[in-house]
């Protein structure tokens, strides 16, 4: 006998799913259409992007490529209009998108920094989640992720625009959870640690080791997908009563005090 009725399954879902030509997004574009959703995979690298979509379509699951400047206020809403057209509505927003430009506080280019951080990491968030909440509101599974970090529950020298921003979403995770609970919306953020993504790629190898050793109790950085199958957890029907979380994907990073 069945335990319950909920299902774990996103099969049929429409997912728009930014940062999607590279690392996290990527990987989570093409988990997401392996479970059977169908995918727009959303960023501003227009190679990277086919490439992805190609992968998936080639494993015989369906995806569309849209390029995407997350600066843009208005493109935003047009994608969104548009991928909503093309598949007939949209079910799951996932804000994965991200930069970061390290800079010293009384650094020249540091009011640049910000600005520009600000806008992709956090402003986007907004204004992404404005432009479907019409289409999550027709939805039978409406789900919000955004990807946050957890240099938002700590800090690194010369992250402040990064560590702000991603403390922002955070929060913008939980006060638009509480104000789309009555609606069946569900919001939640995962907080990456340490990842081997594009971002890290500069990272020497020996350096990465050695960090993770002292650091992460499971002794390693993540691969992209393990964040990914994080992602799609938040996006299951069956997820329907967790909403205005935070979660950690850091290998124990965050817990670990010696």
């Amino acid at each position: 006998m069945a335990l319950t009725n909920l299902s774990r399954s996103i099969k049929g879902c429409v997912a728009f799913i930014t940062g999607a030509a590279s690392g996290m997004g990527a990987a989570t574009a093409k988990l997401f259409a392996s479970e059977g959703a169908k995918v727009a995979a959303i960023d501003i690298n227009a190679e990277g992007l086919q490439q992805v979509v190609a992968e998936i379509e080639a494993a015989g699951c369906e995806a569309k490529a849209w390029t995407l400047d997350l600066s843009d206020a208005q493109g935003i809403k047009q994608t969104i209009d548009a991928v909503a057209a093309h598949f007939g509505g949209i079910d799951l927003l996932i804000n994965n998108a991200g930069i970061s430009i390290p800079s010293p506080i009384d650094a020249d280019g540091f009011e640049e920094a910000w600005a520009k951080t600000f806008d992709i990491l956090i402003t986007a968030h907004t204004r992404t989640i404005r432009a479907t909440l019409p289409y999550l509101r027709k939805s039978n599974n409406p789900r919000i992720v955004n990807i946050a970090s957890t240099e938002a529950l700590g800090a690194t020298k010369y992250g402040s625009p990064y560590t702000a921003a991603k403390t922002g979403v955070i929060g913008l995770t939980r006060s638009i959870a509480v104000e789309l609970g009555s609606e069946g919306i569900t919001v939640n953020c995962i907080c990456p640690g340490p990842i081997r993504t594009g971002m890290t790629d500069a990272i020497p190898e020996d350096q990465k080791q050695e960090f993770a050793r002292r650091r992460v109790a499971l002794k390693r950085y993540a691969e992209a997908e393990e964040v990914a199958h994080g992602t799609l957890n938040f996006c299951l029907p069956s997820s329907s009563f967790i909403t205005g979380t935070a979660l950690p994907v850091d290998g124990g990073m965050t817990i670990k005090n010696a």
